[in-house]
């Protein structure tokens, strides 16, 4: 899954450890999101769109492979 998480973080000058602290998770698991490597809870992806005040379809976008597996 993408996302914008790296660039909406460094629009407001937040480092990941900033951002981790206000979502009330590990740096790691910013990063991890960050990078591609993790994909966050349903619950985790509301939490970010609150924080960065966009909806959760302005920060994640589903991989092409993923949305073409849904549609058969």
């Amino acid at each position: 899954m993408k996302n914008r998480l790296r660039v909406l973080r460094a629009e407001r000058d937040w480092s990941q450890a900033e951002l981790a602290a206000r979502l009330r998770v590990s740096r790691q698991t910013v990063n991890a999101i960050e990078t591609g490597r993790y994909d966050p809870s349903l619950p985790l992806a509301f939490v970010i769109a609150r924080v960065f005040g966009q909806p959760i379809e302005a920060i994640f976008e589903a991989a092409a492979d993923s949305a073409r597996a849904d549609e058969q």
